[in-house]
């Protein structure tokens, strides 16, 4: 099954409703400014399921004027993106909180979905309060901050408390007992498991109050939008009916990006589309999101700038305002 059968033929079975397209939607826009757009893939070899609907949302790019659709290989930062060279991706909160907080050219567009990292630990291990006097391994400053965010919510200071080992194969260390915890990212939680290797801590697809904020967000480079505001809303839009695609279909959505070389863990990774909120993305605010955020990483040392600051300067509810009412579900 190619790309436009794939799209095409979750559309005739039915999503049309669930993604809530209805006739004529869009037509009377005008074109796009930009016939190209420029999206992240990860490197061969890294899985990252959760991210599923930037690379779903290929032929719907296309549906929406581009004719020209590039994925451009994230090379660990936001740097490319602040740099022109991507145009639009999604990317976990943490991350997107520190780029704002460094003033980097980047504008948060949405929120996509909930969920995503769960804290696992050894048996020393039981709560995030136990991390006091333990070290945490975490592969990117992301994940840093997000371990960081946790520990001050419950109390702790992440700078004196906590002991933080960044190394990129902190996964296989805490697999190997060298660290007490590790923040694992789908699909490394689903291999944990399925190894009985420690056990959940804390699961922000479940556990409050993380699971009531975004994990994933929309972000743009500034100048493209502000160049382009039709065809950021028609990205915008894409983007989001694939995130409904995601939702309605897992089992597909895991068989094409598996056969597209974009993940390699078809089974793993399949559990974790399937257990995400990708639904949420109507009913969570945006806005609360990065101010929840930017709250828990200014008391942990992570950020100088107010919440508020970032939110005035960082963000553009404007398109997600309209798509949530042309998208009902």
């Amino acid at each position: 099954m190619n790309r436009r059968t794939f799209v095409t033929s979750v559309a005739a079975a039915g999503s049309a409703s669930v993604i809530g397209l209805k006739p004529g939607a869009g037509h009377a826009e005008p074109s796009p400014e930009t016939t190209q757009i420029r999206l992240a893939r990860f490197p061969e070899g890294v899985d990252v399921a959760c991210l599923g609907p930037m690379w779903i949302a290929e032929e719907l790019l296309r549906a929406e004027g581009f004719s020209r659709v590039e994925y451009v290989t994230y090379r660990g930062t936001l740097d490319d993106l602040g740099a022109g060279k991507q145009d639009i991706i999604l990317f976990d909160v943490p991350e997107v909180v520190l780029a704002l907080d460094e003033g980097k050219p980047i504008v948060v567009l949405s929120g996509i979905h909930g969920g995503c990292y769960e804290l696992f630990g050894s048996n020393r291990v039981r709560s995030v309060a136990d991390l006091r006097g333990r070290t945490v391994g975490v592969p990117t400053r992301s994940r840093r901050a997000f371990v960081a965010a946790m520990a001050s919510y419950v109390g702790l200071d992440p700078r004196k408390d906590v002991t933080f080992e960044l190394k990129p194969d902190a996964y296989q260390r805490f697999v190997d007992g060298k660290v007490d915890a590790v923040l694992g990212f789908p699909p490394e939680p689903q291999k944990l498991r399925a190894q009985k290797i420690g056990h959940a801590v804390l699961n922000t697809t479940t556990d409050r109050p993380w699971s009531q904020y975004y994990c994933c967000m929309v972000l743009a480079n500034r100048e493209f939008v502000r160049r382009h505001p039709v065809a950021t809303k028609r990205a915008l839009r894409a983007l989001l009916k694939a995130t409904d695609i995601c939702a309605a279909e897992p089992e597909r959505v895991a068989r094409e990006l598996v056969t597209r070389g974009y993940l390699k863990e078809h089974d793993l990774s399949l559990q974790a589309i399937r257990g995400l909120p990708y639904r949420r993305w109507r009913e969570y605010d945006a806005a609360d999101t990065i101010r929840f955020f930017a709250l828990r990483m200014h008391e942990a040392g992570m950020i100088k700038s107010s919440p508020q600051k970032l939110i005035a300067e960082g963000t553009d509810w404007r398109f997600l305002n309209e798509l949530k009412k042309e998208l009902k579900g």
